[in-house]
């Protein structure tokens, strides 16, 4: 190699070898682990969208988050922080959820974790579906003890 040769190119193709980005050096979107999560949750609403749809400022949506009255996570090629739409019912964000999300947390479980709980399907539960959905069903009782018996 000369001296005035250009590294670069050679450093980009082992980024591209590695299947990183050339620019951003980050993992191709389809492999990041949010994407498994988007997927499996489904349908998302952004920090923005959920404000609007609770008529209230995005401060607000944010203290709930910090509050841990919702659970959200980045999605998106923007890499955006977004709440799962099942997480809220006609007068907003589900009651039932910052007891359940407390007890997941307690037994060391992260956010990430607590939302691919929530959202995998499960034939045991009385209803078909996810926990997210047993909840929204009115089975709060047998999802925390779920949520208790794995955690503990």
């Amino acid at each position: 190699m000369t001296a005035n040769a250009d590294p670069r190119p050679a450093s980009r193709d082992a980024a591209a070898v590695r299947g990183a980005s050339a620019t951003t050096g980050e993992a191709p979107a389809q492999d990041r682990p949010g994407n498994q999560l988007e997927a499996l949750v489904g349908a998302w609403l952004t920090v923005p969208d959920a404000a609007e749809r609770l008529g209230v400022p995005l401060s607000r949506v944010r203290q709930l988050l910090a509050d841990r009255e919702l659970l959200g996570a980045r999605i998106g090629e923007r890499n955006v922080v977004a709440i799962p739409e099942k997480f809220f019912d006609d007068e907003g964000p589900r009651s039932d959820l910052k007891g359940t999300f407390t007890v997941l947390a307690d037994g060391g479980m992260n956010d990430a974790e607590i939302l691919t709980w929530l959202f995998t399907p499960d034939e045991t539960l009385p209803v078909p579906g996810a926990p997210i959905d047993a909840l929204r069903a009115g089975h709060k009782t047998e999802v925390r003890r779920r949520a208790q018996a794995l955690a503990f």
